[in-house]
């Protein structure tokens, strides 16, 4: 995502704290951050939504760039829970971009392991260790269902808590709200 000095503390600090961000700090006419931001939105793509990348043109935002006292780009910050984690200057190589990306992922709990696994014991063994694991219930559920166990299914389904509708749900058409 392109982020900019009044979108900063919402895209990247706020966000930060549900998973860890990667500042990118970048100009367009600057050769090495031509080449690093291919590489890191690579590296961030490979991670499934577990990292996020923000981009910032510091010739169109400077108070970021003087917020992390850079003098050089490119220029990479990653954040997490609103503090830096880690950085580097510079293009690095795409193996070393990768580590650096791979280095802000949580650890896999047994459960996570269990659940990657994704046979039905390693999926039930997954549940007794955390009996909310999503990705177990709904492993497990796919396999109940498809052997034709939908009671069961329904009995393991209603353990996920609800997710409440987005506040303006239903969604209406523009062309409905008064002005």
């Amino acid at each position: 995502m392109d982020v900019t000095d009044e979108t900063f503390q919402t895209d990247v600090l706020a966000r930060s704290a549900q998973v860890p961000v990667i500042v990118d700090l970048w100009a367009p006419w600057c050769g090495p951050c031509t080449t690093l931001g291919p590489m890191l939105e690579r590296a961030v793509a490979a991670t499934g939504g577990a990292v996020e990348l923000a981009k910032v043109n510091v010739d169109d935002n400077p108070r970021i760039a003087q917020s992390f006292a850079v003098q050089s780009i490119p220029a990479v910050f990653a954040i997490v829970d609103g503090n830096v984690a880690d950085q580097f200057i510079g293009a690095l190589p795409e193996p070393q971009v990768v580590a650096f990306v791979q280095k802000l992922l949580p650890a896999l709990s047994e459960a996570d392991t269990l659940a990657a696994a994704g046979d039905e014991a390693s999926l039930r063994q997954a549940l007794e260790l955390e009996a909310g694991h999503q990705q177990a219930t709904e492993g497990l559920a796919r396999i109940l269902i498809d052997r034709g166990e939908a009671a069961e299914a329904l009995v393991l389904l209603a353990r996920v808590p609800e997710t409440p509708p987005p506040a303006a749900w239903p969604p209406r058409p523009a062309w409905s709200r008064a002005s």
